[in-house]
């Protein structure tokens, strides 16, 4: 008999399980912040807007979340201009929001390539590690890893933030990697996963 009630048991636990988990999910705020946007082009190498990209991936980010139960707001949907104290301002709105900032890098040495996640706080670090792990794990480039930088984005944001590098589009091999539709997608999944993880762990 102990064996049956323990069986019966399992799937309710499991529903319970479940049910405070969306409810996690569900009680947090994600801002996404497509960087760049309007006469901020951002990066610009062969051909590929670095503005472009951004609201690409933010879109399928948001989609991702949606998903998963979580509420998305977007800084912005469209190729227009959004001040970074704007940016951050939607973000400042939302008690306990967490922000996180989808860009694409370049440099003039066009050898430099890999992905880089920064955060200026002790949270964000924890929100910074989470997605770069995952991007890191399954993109095949060099790992830059999560680094503390004071980007203006980021210190004007009161709650947890990090800004995501997603490659450096001044690298050709890295750069068409970047505007192909299969790599947007990974990075969307593995940046959702990441803030998912972080929202169910904090």
């Amino acid at each position: 008999m102990y064996a049956s009630f323990k069986n019966s048991l399992f799937p309710l636990l499991v529903a319970i399980i479940f049910i405070i988990a969306s409810d996690t999910l569900a009680a947090k705020t994600v801002i996404i912040d497509a960087g760049h946007g309007g006469k901020d082009k951002g990066a610009y190498w062969y051909g590929i807007s670095e503005k472009t990209l951004t609201l690409d991936v933010a879109k399928k980010v948001e989609a991702l979340l949606k998903q998963k139960n979580i509420k998305v707001l977007m800084t912005r949907r469209a190729d227009q201009y959004v001040s970074i104290q704007d940016r951050a301002s939607i973000a400042n709105k939302h008690k306990n929001a967490i922000f996180v900032s989808i860009h694409f890098n370049a440099h003039t040495n066009s050898s430099v390539k890999g992905i880089e996640t920064f955060y200026i706080s002790s949270k964000g670090k924890k929100l910074a590690s989470s997605i770069q792990s995952r991007l890191a794990k399954r993109i095949k480039t060099r790992d830059r890893g999560s680094k503390k930088y004071h980007y203006a984005v980021l210190t004007k944001t009161k709650g947890v933030a990090a800004l995501v590098e997603c490659g450096f589009i001044s690298n050709r091999w890295e750069g068409n990697r970047c505007s192909s539709t299969w790599y947007k997608d990974i990075l969307a999944q593995e940046i959702s996963d990441g803030i998912a993880a972080y929202c169910n762990n904090s």
